[in-house]
């Protein structure tokens, strides 16, 4: 039996690389103010910024699109919609959104108040910043295992259930609700086992407040407790994502993720104590109850989408695919957080440049020199993304320095990857020439999408 995993698809339609040259990639980087967020995407060889939306669509998908109802109120599309989603969640209201974000926005706006208090396993970005936005206090709560890059264990994702209890006892009338992140995006794609997310629904019924789940890569999630966790090896990956969400009293979701979409989110709902408020906020930012933000065709794709995101035979493959590159990055002696996620391999870019001072923001170093190197574009999750500038200027440091380099679903092949490993090997080479960087320009919320940089 060949031992090789193929891709589980064929390519029916290509997109062409533009090539670039190391000298036309120095200027162009220092054009963009030394930010890849900044940099055209056609200069760009393998864009692995993010899973978010950038993946191929598949032939049932672009099909479906032709059948959108695009009615403006009660469109078939959005009720064929709400079905799959009712069978895989066992929610009742399902509110759409054009994307992840506006599904926090639309939920945090209608159920938080100025002074609460979220306690998650990791906030996203995203996430962190539509709570804070509101005044609400974001509290990352995940295991110690969690923010050890090199340690391994087969659920990095969990979430601390003695510090949940602490938290929620000393300061449980702040708490509106817990959440909880599948996988752990944060922490590497990390995943959450079964009995972490059961213990913490219980955790949280005892205090009497809800769950809300964030699920952009549920299906990932779904798979790994499939494969790591005892008693689920023979259990259907739908059969897993049903129960894991049976836990839950709401989700939100951007589909852009193990949806299979361009564009799309949700949230999801078990009962109508939120329902008012949250169609309220939806109809004031997004749009109609029935479609959210997206149109039709948008509605129809994601109810394909949800349904090929759970088949096994590409949660295998795309396991496996982040395996493999961190296969390659271990033989090169390159720190990654290990086991690998689902969506991406995250680098530990204090492996590779451990004599970078956090000042200069070691892993938005690293993610430039990739850029430089082979025209990779990832996404730094470390300091930038997470710290702070203080009002009195001072600087706050997160405890991990990453680049995240997450892989498009259905858009690469194995000689991207191997191409990848051979940039990696070259970068880490030349480590002590990489220069690091200072903030020029910042934003207050979520500056690493338009913050400017200087060479450090």
């Amino acid at each position: 039996m060949p031992r090789t995993m193929i891709e589980p698809f064929r390519i029916k339609s290509v997109e062409p690389i533009r090539m670039t040259s190391s000298a036309e990639r120095l200027a162009l980087l220092e054009e963009a103010k030394l930010n890849v967020f900044k940099l055209r995407a056609e200069d760009v060889l393998l864009d692995w910024l993010t899973d978010s939306g950038t993946g191929a669509m598949s032939s049932a998908q672009w099909g479906a699109i032709m059948v959108g109802d695009e009615s403006y109120a009660g469109a078939r599309s959005f009720f064929r919609l709400q079905s799959v989603l009712r069978d895989i969640t066992g929610m009742e209201h399902l509110v759409p959104t054009h994307q992840g974000r506006a599904a926090e926005r639309v939920l945090f706006t209608a159920v938080c108040k100025r002074g609460d208090v979220v306690p998650n396993n990791c906030h996203f970005d995203t996430t962190r910043a539509n709570l804070e936005f509101n005044g609400v206090e974001a509290v990352d709560l995940v295991i110690a295992e969690g923010l050890q890059p090199a340690t391994l264990h087969p659920f990095k994702g969990n979430i601390d259930l003695a510090r949940a209890d602490e938290l929620l006892t000393r300061e449980g009338d702040r708490v509106p609700f817990g959440m909880i992140t599948v996988t752990n995006n944060t922490g590497g794609g990390q995943p959450v086992s079964m009995a972490n997310i059961r213990a913490y629904a219980a955790l949280l019924k005892r205090h009497g407040k809800p769950l809300v789940m964030d699920v952009c890569r549920f299906a990932e999630n779904a798979m790994f407790i499939k494969l790591r966790e005892p008693g689920y090896t023979n259990t259907p990956v739908r059969a897993i994502c049903q129960e894991m969400f049976s836990y839950a009293d709401g989700c939100t979701m951007s589909a852009k993720k193990d949806g299979m979409v361009n564009i799309g989110g949700f949230i999801m709902l078990r009962d109508d104590r939120w329902l008012e408020a949250v169609r309220n906020m939806l109809i004031l930012t997004e749009g109609f109850p029935t479609y959210g933000g997206l149109a039709g065709r948008d509605l129809e794709a994601l109810a394909v989408g949800l349904e090929e995101g759970m088949d096994e035979a590409y949660l295998r493959y795309r396991l496996r695919t982040a395996e493999y590159l961190g296969e390659k990055l271990e033989a090169a002696g390159i720190g990654f957080v290990k086991p690998t996620g689902g969506h991406a391999v995250y680098l530990d870019a204090k492996t590779v440049l451990p004599e970078m001072p956090a000042a200069h923001y070691p892993a938005w170093a690293l993610c430039n020199a990739l850029y430089l190197e082979g025209g990779i574009r990832g996404v730094e999750i470390g300091s930038v993304m997470f710290g702070k500038r203080l009002d009195d200027g001072t600087e706050t440091y997160h405890p991990m320095e990453l680049v995240r380099l997450a892989f498009p679903r259905r858009m690469y092949t194995q000689s991207h990857f191997d191409f990848a490993a051979e940039v990696l090997v070259e970068v880490k080479a030349k480590a002590r020439s990489i220069r690091g960087v200072r903030i020029a320009k910042q934003s207050k919320y979520l500056r690493h999408f338009t913050a400017e940089m200087e060479w450090a």
